[in-house]
């Protein structure tokens, strides 16, 4: 019987979880990166409603995103190619996979 319980404790669990990734939860938790122009869009609409910007603090807040942007994409691929430069052929196929996106 305790172990009907806990087969049945789990089977909700899992069904619960099933549900609560289908209804957004899933999207809520993997948002798009900020380095990417849906995640800066995201992160510049989060910044207007919740500090209440005027239009021109969001066009200057936009600019400084764009730098941010620019810089940590930079920094990306500066840290990228010195990697790449440490490891064998075999290691680099590897690494290139390893850093592909996955979609969720």
């Amino acid at each position: 019987m305790c172990v009907v319980t806990m087969v049945l404790i789990f089977l909700c669990g899992a069904a619960f979880g099933a549900l609560a990734m289908n209804l957004g939860a899933h999207n809520r938790l993997h948002k798009a990166p900020f380095w990417t122009e849906s995640g800066k869009a995201i992160s510049l609409e989060k910044l207007k409603n919740e500090l209440e910007l005027t239009p021109a603090q969001t066009e200057q807040v936009a600019l400084v995103l764009d730098d941010f942007v620019k810089y940590y994409r930079t920094v990306l691929s500066d840290g990228k190619t010195r990697i790449m430069q440490l490891l064998n052929e075999e290691q680099r196929r590897r690494y290139e996979r390893l850093m592909q996106p996955r979609s969720y």
